[in-house]
């Protein structure tokens, strides 16, 4: 289908898409449009990675706001809201607007009605429905990319409740939902009361196989020789012959090298694997690509002070990387522009990689086909939706001739198995994951609470409206949840019944406002009511206890330490406190070691410091440190609610997180552009609160800011001094930090590094 015959959509769209290099729509894109996409009809598009599930989405979205409508975005994770925005801002020269909006879960989101597009988080549109933003009643077409992920245990269930309230409130809404190709495409389709696009087609060629031996072994029963050097790994093997340029007889190229990603099952396997490779690819470097992958990699090193830092910064100078979520965000997105731009040859990766992000390679290895599980309480085998997932992102329209995603097999008999496991197997059917308790307790208190069921009937109607309805024949299961979760919610006091109606009380509002598991306010509530005088150990385990933060485990040999910290400050401790011969032991002690983290944190110890003694990444300290901001937030407010004492204790144990200082720097370190280390350099130079640094010596700022005047300028700015400008100041040599390096602007370009903000900044 030629662009120009694409119906309903703005007149100006045609010449921009052939701006684009876009002169016809591929199969399944014409496909959406002859089945209405673009006229207002909803559509379950299932179709493989790089297919162009984005521009069906974009041809929906434009034609309603063409009507005169508003759209919304869905996205799984929080990176790719900010990819999808800058993507749609290409249309704000024909005035469309974009919004996105992916924090604060206590906010109605006001100001994204007046945009045309808004990108945001399930998550956030969750939240945005229980806290009654009018503009949800306002739009007409609403697009779910990676919807195949109702079937994920935690995040499902979000998904899925908030598409059915989305339809609920607008009868008439469109709703096209993106998928991976899933073995129950149809049955999406019929939930949705959408039409189906359900293709194998790609742009380019992708050929799937497994390496074996010193060949690679195909799906169409070919084989290519590849062989494995002696002392050599298979994956080096396959990386070599990627990344290598194919020459002929006389030596000249046929074909550039590509580049790979290899997928393995942990993130200590990634960082491994990414040093190894690094010894592969730094050989195929020139001197250009070496200086530019040097400034990849100080820019690396800018974001934390951290030994996961330095470690990928030195494998990305030799054109290697490791991605998990253990990384920074910044890291992840300076990774993932550098894959892009080729300059990285190979990124070592866990599965996560494989959801959504834009980053396909010429080739894909699956290392690992297995991983651990502590349901099965030891390795198991990857989905077969996940593993296609991952060989999905082999070949890039555009720049690769192919794609080919292969596994590694270490026998013949194994060869076959993966075969038949991955290769030409169909991906699994997707399922809902509503009936669990979480999700039902969370999700039941939040459907009274917004007004959309007011009786045990109209829950079940409800609920009716779910996946999980379409999946399930008899109702008996998702009764007996729903029929106790209810209980839970009245035994806590989060719903009344009233003249036959349930209504949620002003506390379970609240509790829905937050943004918490019902448990999670239940345990908070609990501690906060036996608080005389709490310590912030006592509130940062408090929160680390409930269901909403993920708790770091304990590994061999420190259940000994973590008791006797136990009982060494049993005193502050909120709640109840377990005997060490209950089975919940183990994970209140977890809750402790994730509590004494946050402590180190707020109490000033260096970021590196705090990776090394918990064996974590600078991405999970930041996420414990936002999440810990988050349910301290919501305890404050609980608190206020019941008129608790402890409100101004809790408050000041979430600065203290938020910020990553002692009780002392809270006032200056809440100056934006401050943050924990700075805050301190300047408290030692006689500058103690925020007044102080309004009316500081410039010459005694500028000192204990290690001479940089931008960054100087900006804090006293920020701090509302009057004559903010650093022009003629020069540094007081006796407020000089002791470890002072020889300052001035010639510093600037490092300012990120040694002199980090906090992390509540980022």
């Amino acid at each position: 289908m030629d662009v120009a015959d694409i119906p309903a959509v703005p007149e100006w769209l045609p010449d921009h898409l052939r701006a684009d290099g876009i002169e016809s729509l591929y199969p399944p894109q014409a496909e959406a449009v002859e089945r209405g996409v673009t006229e207002g009809e909803s559509l379950v598009a299932s179709i493989p990675t790089a297919s162009g599930k984005t521009l069906i989405a974009e041809l929906a979205m434009l034609s309603a706001v063409q009507r005169g409508g508003k759209a919304l975005y869905i996205v799984p994770l929080r990176a790719l809201a900010s990819e999808k925005k800058a993507e749609f801002e290409a249309f704000s020269e024909y005035d469309i607007s974009v919004g996105v909006s992916t924090g604060n879960y206590e906010s109605s989101g006001e100001w994204l009605s007046s945009v045309d597009i808004v990108v945001a988080t399930s998550e956030k549109v969750d939240s945005l429905v229980r806290n009654g933003a009018p503009w949800i009643d306002d739009l007409d077409c609403v697009v779910s990319d990676e919807v195949h992920l109702v079937d994920d245990p935690n995040r499902g269930p979000t998904l899925e409740v908030t598409l059915a309230k989305l339809r609920q409130r607008n009868p008439d809404l469109q709703v096209v939902a993106l998928s991976a190709t899933v073995g129950n495409a149809a049955e999406l389709a019929e939930w949705l009361d959408a039409n189906l696009v359900d293709s194998t087609w790609r742009p380019i060629e992708l050929r799937k196989g497994v390496h074996y031996g010193q060949a690679l072994h195909f799906d169409d029963g070919s084989k290519r020789e590849l062989r494995v050097k002696s002392g050599e790994k298979a994956t080096a093997a396959i990386l070599r012959d990627t990344i290598a340029d194919e020459l002929d007889e006389e030596g000249n190229v046929t074909e550039e090298g590509g580049s790979a990603l290899v997928f393995v099952n942990s993130r200590r396997n990634a960082e491994a694997a990414a040093r190894r490779l690094a010894s592969t690819t730094s050989k195929f470097l020139d001197g250009d690509e070496l200086a530019a992958l040097k400034t990849v990699a100080d820019e690396i090193r800018g974001v934390s002070d951290t030994e996961t830092s330095q470690d990928l910064a030195e494998a990305v100078e030799q054109g290697a990387a490791f991605h998990h979520a253990g990384l920074a965000s910044e890291h992840r997105s300076l990774v993932e522009d550098a894959f892009r731009d080729r300059l990285l040859r190979v990124v070592c990766a866990t599965p996560t990689l494989a959801a959504g992000v834009n980053t396909p390679s010429r080739r894909v290895i699956v290392r690992d086909w297995r991983r651990y599980d502590g349901n099965a309480g030891g390795m198991a085998p990857l989905s077969v939706l996940e593993v296609h997932q991952m060989m999905g992102r082999a070949g890039r329209p555009g720049m690769d001739p192919y794609g080919e995603a292969v596994l590694l097999a270490n026998s013949h008999d194994e060869l076959d198995e993966l075969f038949e496991r991955y290769v030409w197997a169909d991906p699994e059917a997707v399922r809902s994951k509503l009936a669990a308790e979480p999700a039902m307790r969370t999700h039941l208190l939040a459907t009274i609470a917004s007004g959309f069921a007011d009786s045990r009937e109209g829950l079940l109607e409800f609920l009716g409206e779910t996946l999980y309805a379409t999946q399930t024949d008899g109702q008996a299961r998702i009764e007996r949840v729903m029929d106790d979760m209810l209980a839970y919610l009245r035994v806590n006091d989060f719903i009344a019944e009233e003249g036959g109606r349930l209504k949620a009380t002003p506390l379970g509002h609240t509790v829905s406002r937050l943004y918490l598991d019902p448990m999670s306010a239940a345990t908070v509530i609990d501690g906060l009511e036996s608080a005389e005088d709490p310590t912030a150990m006592g509130l940062y385990h408090l929160v680390c206890r409930t269901p909403d933060m993920y708790e770091l485990y304990l590994r061999s040999g420190e259940r000994e330490e973590y008791t006797m910290l136990a009982y060494e400050r049993e005193t502050e401790f909120l709640g109840e406190f377990p005997s060490e011969f209950e089975e919940r032991f183990d994970d209140w002690l977890s809750a402790l070691k994730t509590a004494r983290l946050l402590e180190d944190w707020a109490g000033e110890v260096d970021e590196d410091r705090i990776t090394e003694r918990y064996g974590v990444g600078p991405g999970d300290v930041r996420g414990k440190v936002d999440t810990a901001e988050w349910l301290l937030g919501a305890a404050e407010s609980l608190a206020g609610e019941l008129g608790l004492d402890c409100t101004v204790a809790v408050r000041e144990a979430k600065k203290r997180v938020q910020y990553g200082v002692r009780d002392e720097l809270i006032d200056l370190a809440g100056v934006r552009g401050v943050g924990r280390k700075r805050a301190r350099r300047l408290f030692e130079a006689g500058i103690e609160t925020r007044s102080d640094l309004r009316n500081a010596e410039k010459g005694v700022v500028l000192a204990a800011l290690r001479g940089r005047r931008k960054t100087a300028e900006n804090v006293l700015e920020n701090a509302g001094h009057p004559e903010p400008s650093m022009e003629g100041v020069r540094p007081d040599p006796d407020a000089a930090p002791a470890a002072e390096v020889d300052g001035g602007d010639a510093d600037e370009a490092t300012e990120t590094g040694d002199d980090q903000a906090s992390l509540g900044d980022f």
